[in-house]
């Protein structure tokens, strides 16, 4: 008994610990889950002494935690962002992945001396993005960016794992068999489609289940959470069961949930992100435990320069391809390369080898370990500046706004919203709240009075009102105050405004002629800017018109350009090497390396001619 007290009592200690140097990591950015890891590092067997070397109760604790952040990233995503992002992050899962595995198991070759097969499964082994460091240092580190390439991030790091999972599984069968790659078979291919079809199926049949169970069935709003989380949980170990992919369901089911109306949704989403931080601690102090320091002086040069590699070569060269396709510019597409953390789930899929028996499996758990830590030093300490460097960090549209959702029962049609009135908001301007808003309560220095009688509102009244769900981001506009505006927002809006009604011939006459086609010429500039980007616009797009530049200021509502700025400064390339442009790019420099030649073969022959002697022919 005493030993069960001095075990939880240890373990308590950790996850505390690991609680508290979240504090370390808001204050001076360091990466947090590299701190988690550290804990379990410093405790494990050459730290502290605490023996910790079950590797198949860690895989099955650590596939627990990862279907529960899984679960949480799909109901963290908005329908629009996936959307928006879904055909490049879906082939960045996928392809991406492939890509990766088999570029690293090159290098592995190369410098572990393996054979391509052990370089395969190492590589798959790594190949996948981490969703917990990936969603954290974008979601909680304050890097405002374009949602395209945010939402895009998010999406590959959530859809990813599933394909890792089952290329190193494949590879641990075929590795283990001995028989080479006489092992692959058609019937592998099969495997994959049967599990990733049974996984979304099932995943589409999970969430509905969720969003019905939790809505019609009446519940204490402290059990909702509860049900919610049985029922991923539910759903990820049925899905397995039937030979699908558990990891691709709860993402599925997460995100078709957190889309829809539901019951106590406020409280289901503040009880997630405890399991979510709860499940991330655990399992990363918990990998840190089982992994041996001492052990990884015997790989750690081979190691670095793989972990370089992967994160200088691999990484990279497998996101330009996948996104040739689709219109990222090169700076997005650098930092979506840059942005390939790897985390927990390659050093939970570093486990297989050793589970399965593989000759040294060891090398492959102690390789990705030092993989992992390179890359959450290297690159979860610099997503911020390289965001930055890069042009990426747009200004934020909205200032600073306090907000709070109220639950109403399922079957309401309105959300309850209470809003803080903050000095600088439209509110305290002057402006009137919607009619489509109902505001019922508000609470004045502790007290409380009903709307009509509140007479104008003032600092830091509390505001209770009704509203339809959809219409909860325009009230955000209305209480918020007004976006911080520095000398670095002035640089990326350009020089001044305007509004996007106005004709875009003007522009063509002010800074032309020529810089619209025939068919642009009877547009708004809003137009225009909407012709250019494929129908949709997003807040901080831009669009080059000859020598100028065309930035998105402001939104109406129905996401429509309202403002739009005018820079005439000349925006420098990331690079003047050809990577990371998109095939509508390279076509460009073809195009434009064919005229210039065109040219020099045309200026190469006309003073040839001009200095031809003369001839009697000629003469005559």
């Amino acid at each position: 008994m005493d030993s069960f007290y001095a075990m939880v009592l240890v373990g308590t200690a950790l996850v505390l610990l690991a609680a508290f140097s979240s504090l370390l990591a808001f204050r001076f950015g360091a990466p947090l889950l590299f701190l988690f890891l550290s804990i379990g590092l410093l405790a494990g067997s050459d730290g502290l002494g605490l023996t910790f070397s079950n590797d198949r109760l860690a895989y099955q604790l650590g596939s627990l935690a990862l279907a529960i952040i899984l679960f949480d990233s799909g109901f963290g995503t908005s329908l629009h962002s996936f959307r928006i992002a879904a055909a490049p992050a879906l082939v960045l899962a996928s392809v991406g992945v492939l890509l990766t595995a088999s570029l690293f198991a090159v290098a592995a070759m190369v410098l572990l001396g393996f054979g391509f097969l052990e370089g395969m499964l190492l590589g798959s082994i790594i190949a996948s993005t981490d969703a917990a460091a990936v969603f954290f240092l974008l979601r909680i580190g304050g890097i405002n960016i374009r949602d395209k390439v945010r939402s895009g991030l998010e999406v590959e790091s959530g859809t990813n794992d599933p394909m890792a999972i089952f290329l190193t599984l494949l590879m641990v069968g075929i590795v283990s068999s001995g028989k080479g790659a006489a092992a692959f078979d058609l019937s592998m291919l099969l495997l994959f489609v049967e599990e990733m079809g049974l996984g979304l199926i099932m995943g589409l049949a999970g969430g509905m289940m969720i969003v019905t169970v939790i809505n019609r069935v009446a519940t204490d709003r402290g059990l909702a959470p509860i049900f919610v989380l049985t029922l991923a949980l539910l759903l990820f170990s049925f899905t397995g069961l039937l030979g699908g992919s558990g990891f691709l369901a709860v993402y599925v089911a997460g995100l078709f949930a957190g889309n829809k109306r539901i019951q106590s949704s406020a409280s289901i989403r503040r009880f997630q992100d405890g399991m979510t931080w709860l499940a991330q601690i655990i399992m990363f102090v918990m990998l840190g435990l089982l992994a041996s320091p001492s052990e990884f002086l015997t790989i750690l040069l081979p190691a670095l320069g793989l972990a370089l590699f992967l994160i200088f070569v691999a990484r990279p060269l497998a996101v330009w391809f996948c996104l040739l396709p689709f219109d990222y510019t090169q700076q997005e597409t650098g930092f979506i390369a840059w942005v390939g953390l790897r985390g927990a789930v390659s050093i939970l899929l570093a486990i297989l080898p050793v589970i399965g028996g593989i000759e040294h499996g060891k090398i492959y758990f102690n390789t990705t370990f030092i993989i992992v830590l390179v890359s959450l030093l290297v690159q979860g300490w610099t997503i911020k500046p390289v965001a930055r460097r890069l042009g990426l960090i747009i200004p934020p549209r909205l200032g600073a706004i306090d907000k709070l959702e109220l639950d109403l029962p399922g079957a309401a049609n309105h959300e309850l919203l209470s809003y803080r009135i903050i000095k600088d908001s439209p509110v305290m301007s002057g402006e009137r709240i919607p009619r489509w808003a109902v505001p019922s309560l508000v609470i004045r220095d502790g007290k409380s009075m009903r709307y009509q009688y509140a007479g104008r509102l003032r600092e830091n009244d509390q505001v209770y009102m009704f509203v339809a769900p959809t219409y909860s981001k325009l009230l955000d506009r209305l209480f918020a105050s007004r976006a911080p505006v520095d000398e670095d927002d002035a640089e990326f809006f350009g020089a001044f405004s305007i509004s996007a009604t106005r004709p875009a011939r003007e522009l063509d006459a002010a800074y032309g002629p020529g810089l619209l086609h025939d068919n642009e010429k009877d547009l708004s500039i809003g137009d225009l800017i909407a012709l250019r980007l494929g129908g949709h616009v997003e807040y901080a797009d831009r669009v080059r018109l000859g020598s100028i530049i065309l930035i998105v200021r402001d939104l109406d509502e129905q996401n429509a350009p309202k403002t739009v700025g005018i820079s005439l400064e000349v925006v420098e390339p990331a690079t003047s090497l050809p990577i990371f442009i998109n095939l509508r790019e390279i076509a460009h420099r073809v195009r434009d390396f064919l005229r210039k030649h065109r040219r020099r073969v045309a200026a190469a022959i006309q003073p040839a001619s001009a200095t031809r002697p003369a001839t009697p022919e000629n003469d005559r």
